[in-house]
């Protein structure tokens, strides 16, 4: 009887197969077609009734016997059933090799959470295969995420700014640019999004030989009277050759060939995000960077007198950032060209380059006259002013009257004043008076106030008279001694009584 149902189920697979592809068909006992092993042992479908009945050692050799059909349809469906059958009988070399062999056709990284890849899924090779294709996040995917978004804004805010150096900004800009762009391309490879996006693909690879050229010719335009030259676009000549080989090594391809490379990379053990001539790329960069960070410390160590203090101090702050990123970089790239790696080092150049973005945003919302150097304006990168009447002529006429009610009058002995008082004094409005302060001399009202005051208290004290500190604090304008000692600290690093005695001391 069991015999009988074998046969029964033999026959009807084989009448299907029959149908289906058209084979020859053999006359048996009273006409009817009897089944030969010949004719269906390596169809297809055999193999799918074997793989469905989980009887896989059969259903794998008649899938590669099936290998090298023409149809890509039924190629994608062999390597799929494939590697599940390897998965179910726990080979997971072989299985990782068909699924890799099914991602070069048809890339659906979705395929790795397949049930039957249960048996194999604490292998170390096919994790690090799902965890390198399928789409993730971490916290530091969204911290570069959100810093690219930051640099894109303030690069567009530079390039509308009208009121910088168009030379000094389009450079800026542009530096700002190009690490936001490098920034959001770690983010694409971080969350592994560069292969459900493939033209992401070494998409700030371009810009590699750009950072020293751009901050070298941007020191050089605001630390010098005269303009740039056609000259120095020779700076500019290693990032066009290596853009026009990006362009037929990578940029030409199309998305599943780029998908192709890198997960040929990924095969070899190699970073998938990275370049193919990473050590190449890592040792001529290393020294692009060494070679621009010493052209830019010489012009810092000449024509630098006739800047202004905070400009100085804005150019110094940049030049320490780039500097620690160059170094961190060659340590970097030392060790990938040396066959290592380290995740510290891997992300370590990275925040620095984020740290100059947001420290450009941040001078740029703060104190965006000192991008422009010898060029400057007075005017802010967020015009908090821009609709203000104040011309000129007249900033400079009414600054001279705040000096004199400050120098002369000592209006700042008054306790209760306020921006509304000086304004009246002014006879302009409260908005101009802010402006004048701001623009002038780059405090706010209050530090301004206190910066008088507290500069007349250091003279009181130091003078010998029986005034005592409380006195002292009554006659600049303080109404309480707490607020005296915590101005005169901030202003000094000191308490009052310590000035006092250090002064008797001296």
């Amino acid at each position: 009887m069991r015999q009988s149902a074998n046969y029964i189920v033999l026959l009807l697979l084989w009448l299907n197969l029959t149908y289906a592809h058209g084979l020859t068909v053999n006359s048996g006992y009273g006409g009817f077609p009897v089944p030969t092993a010949e004719t269906f042992k390596d169809s297809l479908d055999w193999a799918d009734y074997y793989f469905n009945i989980h009887r896989f050692e059969e259903a794998v050799p008649l899938y590669q016997k099936n290998l090298n059909v023409s149809n890509e349809e039924d190629k994608i469906h062999i390597l799929k059933k494939l590697a599940l059958s390897q998965a179910a009988l726990k080979k997971p070399e072989e299985s990782i090799g068909h699924i890799y062999d099914y991602f070069k056709i048809d890339f659906q990284p979705t395929f790795l959470l397949h049930e039957d890849f249960d048996g194999i899924r604490d292998n170390q090779e096919f994790q690090k295969l799902s965890g390198t294709v399928l789409p993730k996040i971490n916290t530091w995917s969204v911290f570069y995420f959100f810093v690219s978004l930051i640099g894109f804004y303030v690069t567009f805010m530079l390039v509308i700014n009208k009121k910088i150096d168009k030379q000094a900004r389009n450079l800026i800009a542009t530096f700002v640019f190009i690490h936001s762009l490098f920034i959001l391309n770690i983010c694409i490879n971080q969350t592994n999004y560069v292969f459900v996006f493939p033209h992401t693909y070494l998409m700030s690879t371009w810009c590699s030989f750009l950072y020293g050229p751009l901050l070298f010719l941007y020191f050089k335009r605001v630390s010098k009277s005269s303009d740039l030259h056609k000259s120095d676009l020779w700076h500019f000549l290693p990032t066009v050759i290596l853009t026009i080989y990006l362009i037929f090594t990578v940029y030409g391809f199309s998305g599943t060939e780029k998908i192709n490379q890198m997960l040929q990379r990924l095969e070899e053990g190699l970073n998938p995000g990275d370049s193919t001539k990473l050590v190449l790329m890592v040792a001529l960069k290393s020294l692009s960077l060494g070679i621009y960070a010493f052209f830019v410390h010489l012009i810092l160590s000449k024509n630098t007198s006739e800047l202004s203090k905070k400009t100085r101090t804005w150019q110094k702050n940049i030049y320490i950032i780039h500097v620690s990123y160059v170094v961190v970089y060659l340590i970097y790239g030392a060790y990938i060209i040396t066959g290592n790696n380290s995740g510290i080092l891997y992300h370590a150049p990275i925040v620095l380059l984020s740290t100059m973005v947001l420290y450009v945003g941040y001078a740029a919302n703060v104190q965006p006259d000192v991008f422009s150097g010898r060029y400057a304006y007075t005017n802010p990168l967020f015009p908090k002013y821009v609709k203000s009447g104040l011309t000129d002529s007249l900033s400079q006429e009414l600054k001279h009257q705040l000096s004199d009610l400050f120098h002369n009058e000592k209006l700042y002995r008054k306790s209760d004043i306020n921006l509304d008082m000086v304004a009246e004094k002014l006879d302009t409005t409260r908005h101009n008076a802010s402006q004048l302060i701001n623009e002038h001399f780059n405090m706010s009202f209050r530090e301004f106030v206190n910066s008088h005051r507290i500069q007349e208290a250091k003279e009181l004290l130091a003078q010998e008279n029986e005034l005592n500190i409380i006195d002292v604090a009554y006659e600049v304008g303080y109404n309480n001694k707490v607020s005296f000692n915590k101005a005169f600290k901030k202003d000094t690093q000191l308490t009052p009584s310590e000035y006092l005695n250090a002064l008797k001391q001296g």
